[in-house]
């Protein structure tokens, strides 16, 4: 069952790369006790994520921090090293963190997997966003299939 607006995150691992390597970050440690943006993308350098959906959240990040958002998370089911590639392909450093969902548990906890196995992608995550404060779910905005509309920066900034 996905999840829904006014329900808490669920607790997973993500990873996250540091200066020292990859390190772990439970969702507790993202999102306790902070204003969190957090959107998911089906695949990292994938057409509409590079094009469009990652862009929108680097370039706008100073106006959703003026809006009160402490954190503003990419998520995707890919690894850590790839991730943290895209990102500086992005220039997302400093802006947006950039989270692997490896194994796919945190999207499966969100009940927003994706079957990309026609695409020879396996399962993915759908592509959404939603804001959360202390954890729990306050707008969810989750595409139609092959959509890029409710996602984006803009909605999530008027939502702010």
């Amino acid at each position: 069952m996905p999840i829904n607006v006014g329900d808490k995150i669920p607790e997973a691992k993500l990873t996250r790369m540091t200066p020292d390597g990859p390190a772990p970050i439970t969702t507790s440690e993202l999102f306790g006790g902070k204003k969190v943006v957090l959107f998911a993308v089906p695949g990292a350098f994938t057409p509409t994520c590079s094009a469009k959906h990652l862009p929108g959240f680097v370039n706008k990040a100073d106006e959703l921090k003026a809006k009160g958002v402490d954190t503003i998370a990419c998520v995707s089911v890919n690894d850590v090293f790839v991730m943290n590639a895209w990102g500086k392909d992005q220039h997302a450093d400093g802006k947006v963190v950039m989270l692997a969902d490896g194994n796919g548990e945190f999207t499966k906890a969100m009940g927003l997997e994706l079957d990309g196995s026609g695409f020879g992608m396996g399962s993915r995550s759908q592509r959404y966003s939603l804001i959360a404060e202390n954890g729990v779910v306050t707008k969810l905005n989750v595409e139609k299939p092959g959509a890029f509309e409710a996602s984006s920066v803009e909605t999530a900034l008027s939502q702010l």
